[in-house]
């Protein structure tokens, strides 16, 4: 009994490499991602709390954080998050953590009450200040191509005994 309690974790395999150039592995990254994943709920109640930001953020970082302390293991953390590695993970919460701090100084949420949206129905006419982002023609040879390949591709023909047996 003794050894399972105490000798496990020290018989834990310890991740040699990453395999990523620049991304060293990190020996304590369940816990490292717990307080980061702590870290960055407490800092997303900063941003109001029906934003469509916050609930994405306090959504995947819950379940994350939930996992890490389910598991013990870096191997076990993951194989259920299915994100890549641990060390992946760090960078991805630390990114975030610094996105949280840009989003409040930005406040891209807080839009003037008194502030009027242009609406363009479907059928009225474009104002002339409002930019139409419609792409070019496609070059000649994609229409060539595309002819090519399609004259090339048998098409099954459909008998009437299938047709009707479909219906």
């Amino acid at each position: 009994m003794f050894l399972r309690v105490i000798g496990r974790p020290l018989l834990a395999q310890v991740k040699q490499t990453t395999g990523i150039v620049g991304l060293d592995v990190v020996p304590n990254a369940r816990e490292v991602l717990i307080d980061l994943y702590t870290k960055t709920l407490k800092e997303i109640q900063a941003v109001p709390e029906d934003e469509g930001y916050r609930k994405a953020v306090e959504s995947f970082t819950s379940q994350r954080l939930k996992v890490c302390q389910e598991e013990e293991d870096w191997e076990a953390i993951e194989k259920r998050l299915g994100c890549g590695q641990v060390e992946e993970l760090i960078e991805e919460a630390r990114d975030e953590l610094t996105l949280i701090g840009k989003m409040i100084e930005w406040d891209p949420w807080g839009v003037p009450d008194d502030y009027e949206c242009e609406v363009i129905e479907n059928d009225a006419p474009v104002p002339k200040h409002v930019p139409q982002h419609r792409p070019g023609p496609l070059p000649e040879e994609f229409y060539k191509t595309l002819g090519a390949v399609l004259s090339k591709k048998e098409v099954p023909q459909v008998t009437s005994s299938e047709s009707s047996s479909k219906e």
